[in-house]
């Protein structure tokens, strides 16, 4: 490495290094593929022709783009065209190949589905024979989906709820849709409708060649809902049709046992075929367990998930017989199955960069430049809890003793996330820079049960904390975390839980750092998209008029008279998920009453997918915790904290 690369700090060459995502490949056309990669610096599409090893990307806008699909011919690229981050937007296409010359000098490419207006997604789906389902969600309209026939002049709209939802998949040979839906209300746990489609007059006149009013017919042939009139709802999602021409079997995620895991539903009949899931040996896999079909349907590639971590099998279906695939310990970020037998996987460890793997023993796709620098191995802790053991993941800073040590405890988003071994590198840069790093897998997250994500009712936010503490008290008793050097941190949910600990848990924590958080969670109701409405209101059992006292209860904003300790967050000005109103709200209360802290606004969405603002905004929050932490110490990369 040159002196000049090597004077970067390694924290932030992991930033830097670039990245890509699992490919995804056009279901008749194997050799055309699209992946995500941050290799110009802002996270973009690239189109990659496997035949020639040719990559081009596809798009480019200065916040970034990530959500892409390839038509089934490999023909199309389609892409979801927000504003600045605020995931409000329409699908464009251009050709896979590229722009012809006449469209290649600024124009931006064609609407994909003319005539519908901007909307947050509810899916896509693209069937082989051109038929198009475009899933909206709004603010007015709720859910709706709307189906485009090959040469239709426009959309015809197919289904419309207020409650969430979005489409789940079209058969092989499109006469089928599937649709998760949430219209019972209950957004954490969704149901499936089947409908047929019959097509009904649209195109073109065939005499005079214009175009004619379009009609569909849209009828329901199966339902799937374990919530409906149940005491104990269970939730069931599409994983996708078989890819076999006439076959009407759905592979479909179910709940019934008290976890995910998978089962096929034929959609005609209505038969059920539970899969026995048992390794080598006999056992049941624990955890969370989904599926995916191979091509040609004999074979379905099962993804386990588990206390962190994940790996993969095959299920022959003819013999039930369940093989595991040789992945390395830590987390597969995804898998696909392809034509000639082989699975190619993303996966990584806190120790090891991503890679796109085969099980052929090769790596697929590497981003081009550097590999970034590795860190620390995780350490997994199980501490006993309020509502039961609660796992943590642990890594110590290299080489600075046993402790106890200046911590960070990360929590994630979500909340129906977790967090996993696998590589990131916002961790990775507290570890140089001395601190202990712990990040709790709290009530809510997934891959332990669904006893333990459904966990959240009514005391949101409350929950999660008391688990939180339940670690930190670990922590600091065992001799790990400086009890006067605690910072709480995190983005999203995992940036409310910040707010509402330092305010709930006043003597608990020296810092807190929160990025794109709720912090007043009346009015982030009021401005948030549709979909985050439905599952707030799942989650606190109604809306903020019905149930008043349980949002105020869980507001950071209702305990910032209790906070005590400087408090750093950053926000994105587009953002819909946390808006930044009420972000506003919080910080306007903050200086009223004095309260230390510092704020930081950026011009985007939800996060950034620009790597230099990334960088930016963790250097700013690494700046505020050296300033503001107590008895600063040597740390790593020749810095102080």
């Amino acid at each position: 490495m040159s002196e000049e690369k090597s004077a970067v700090p390694a924290w932030e060459q992991r930033f830097r290094a670039a990245r890509v995502s699992l490919p995804d490949w056009a279901e008749d056309a194997p050799d055309r593929a699209l992946y995500v990669s941050n290799a110009t610096g802002t996270y973009e599409v690239y189109a990659w022709d496997r035949v020639t090893g040719t990559h081009r990307q596809v798009t480019d806008r200065p916040n970034g783009t990530t959500d892409a699909e390839l038509s089934p011919d490999g023909a199309w690229v389609w892409w979801f065209d927000d504003h600045d981050g605020d995931e409000f937007g329409v699908w464009r296409r251009q050709p896979f190949a590229g722009m012809p010359a006449d469209r290649s000098a600024g124009t931006p490419d064609e609407e994909a589905v003319p005539g519908l207006a901007p909307s947050y997604s509810a899916g896509l789906a693209l069937g082989r024979d051109g038929t198009v389902v475009v899933g909206r969600s709004t603010d007015e309209d709720g859910t709706t989906l709307h189906l485009r026939r090959p040469g239709a002049a426009e959309a015809v709209e197919i289904y419309r709820h207020a409650e969430y939802g979005g489409v789940g998949d079209l058969s092989y040979d499109g006469t089928l849709l599937a649709i998760d839906h949430t219209e019972h209300g209950d957004a954490m746990h969704s149901a499936i409708r089947i409908v047929r489609l019959s097509d009904g007059t649209s195109g073109a006149n065939g005499t005079t060649g214009e175009p004619v009013e379009p009609t569909e017919t849209v009828v329901t042939v199966a339902e799937l809902d374990e919530v409906t009139g149940r005491d104990e709802p269970r939730g069931v999602a599409c994983l996708g049709f078989a890819p076999v021409d006439g076959d009407t079997r759905l592979l479909v995620a179910h709940q019934r046992t008290g976890r995910w895991e998978p089962m096929i539903w034929d959609v005609a009949t209505g038969a059920e075929t539970a899969l026995p899931l048992r390794d080598e040996q006999g056992r049941e896999l624990p955890g969370d367990v989904s599926a995916q079909w191979c091509p040609g349907a004999e074979v379905l590639l099962v993804e386990h998930e588990y206390e962190a971590r994940s790996e993969l099998f095959s299920y022959t279906l003819a013999d039930g017989r369940l093989t595991r695939l040789d992945t390395p310990r830590g987390t597969v970020g995804g898998a696909t199955a392809r034509p000639d037998g082989t699975v190619e996987y993303l996966w990584s460890s806190a120790a090891e960069p991503s890679a796109v793997r085969s099980t052929a023993g090769t790596v697929v796709l590497r981003a081009p430049g550097a590999v970034p620098p590795g860190s620390i191995p995780v350490e997994d802790v199980w501490v006993d809890g309020p509502g039961g053991r609660v796992h943590a993941l642990v890594q110590r800073p290299a080489g600075a003793g046993e402790g106890p040590f200046p911590t960070v405890f990360e929590i994630h988003g979500g909340p129906t996330h977790h967090d996993s071994d696998s590589f990131a590198a916002g961790p990775a840069a507290w570890l140089d820079h001395g601190f202990a790093v712990v990040r709790v897998n709290y009530r809510g997250s997934t891959g332990y049960g669904q006893a333990w994500t459904d966990a959240l009712h009514e005391r949101v936010g409350l929950i999660e904390l008391e688990d939180i503490a339940a670690v930190r008290e670990w922590a600091v008793a065992g001799g790990l975390a400086d009890p006067r050097r605690l910072v709480l941190t995190g983005g999203s949910w995992g940036g409310y839980l910040t707010l509402l600990g330092i305010g709930v848990q006043p003597d608990s924590w020296t810092l807190g750092v929160a990025a794109v958080p709720v912090a007043d969670y009346h009015t982030a109701y009021a401005d948030e998209m549709e979909a985050l409405k439905s599952l707030d209101r799942t989650l606190f059992g109604g809306t903020p008029e019905e149930v008043p006292e349980r949002f105020t209860a869980s507001s950071p904003l209702s305990y910032v008279e209790q906070v005590r300790v400087p408090v750093y967050i950053s926000a994105g000005v587009n953002d819909p998920r946390c808006p930044i109103r009420q972000i506003e709200n919080y910080v306007g209360r903050l200086e009223q009453l004095g309260k230390p802290h510092e704020v930081y606004r950026y011009d985007a969405g939800h996060g950034s997918l620009v790597v230099e603002e990334r960088i930016k905004q963790l250097r700013l929050e690494i700046d505020f915790v050296r300033r503001h932490l107590p008895a600063a110490s040597q740390a790593g990369d020749g810095e102080t904290v």
